[in-house]
């Protein structure tokens, strides 16, 4: 596999009204397509603004964030971006949801497009629902709109921003499988921001941990877990002391 994304010696900084932060420093690191990559780190380290940096919401201070060899834009159509929140409008239809990209790019009318949309709804088992409004689903059948939405788009890379943050536990678990699942299934590239290590090590394939800001790469740590699914890898008695070593890079 060759590399997708490539961070190159990226620094950022930012004002405030007191003074100049330093939030990168040196940043490099590199995914692999259709690989699944997590980003770990103390709070407030940066790994957001690396979220930012990649989908073109933000631009570097110095050094390079390449995409399939080429720079990264403002905005850039290459990436997909999940939230915390599955940001769905409540008074759309689920199917009016799962469009809203192609509304919003003036593409609404273009047959294939809304073709794919629909064999994603019934790919993974939405379709029945796509006369629902956002209230009417579970959580996790929410956060699997919000992929579908994504995924409709077409992106290269998708950004996961703690997608799974406001589930319970158990919800989370069901829906760590189902978004699993979903991106393995369309062979697409993540990666994942989360401040749970066993989330991080259940669905990734390489776990990249931060050091308290200004971040830098403190280590990589490619993982080899037995199992199809997160929740199987979580049972693999390796995962035990992958935990052990993240943790200590942590603290």
């Amino acid at each position: 596999m060759e590399n997708l994304l490539e961070f190159k010696s990226v620094n950022y900084y930012y004002q405030t009204l007191e003074n100049e932060i330093h939030a990168l420093n040196n940043v490099s690191f590199s995914i692999k397509e259709h690989s699944f990559t997590s980003l770990v780190g103390p709070s407030g380290c940066g790994k957001t603004t690396i979220l930012s940096l990649t989908a073109g919401l933000l631009k570097p201070s110095s050094g390079q964030i390449l995409l399939n060899n080429e720079p990264i834009k403002t905005n850039d159509e290459r990436i997909g971006y999940m939230f915390q929140r599955d940001h769905l409008f409540e008074w759309r239809t689920i199917w009016q949801n799962v469009i809203l990209g192609l509304e919003i790019k003036k593409q609404k009318k273009d047959e294939k497009k809304l073709a794919f949309a629909e064999d994603l709804l019934k790919k993974y088992d939405l379709y029945n629902f796509k006369n629902k409004k956002p209230h009417e689903l579970s959580g996790g059948m929410r956060q699997r709109v919000a992929l579908i939405r994504t995924l409709v788009l077409q992106p290269t890379l998708l950004l996961l921003d703690e997608p799974f943050s406001a589930l319970d536990f158990q919800t989370r678990l069901k829906v760590c499988d189902d978004v699993y699942d979903i991106i393995k299934s369309e062979e697409k590239t993540a990666l994942l921001v989360t401040h749970d290590i066993s989330e991080a090590i259940s669905m990734s394939d390489k776990i990249i941990i931060l050091s308290a800001r200004p971040a830098s790469v403190k280590e990589e740590i490619e993982l080899n877990l037995t199992g199809s699914t997160p929740l199987e890898k979580r049972e693999d008695k390796q995962s035990g002391k992958y935990f052990e070593l993240i943790w200590r890079n942590l603290i």
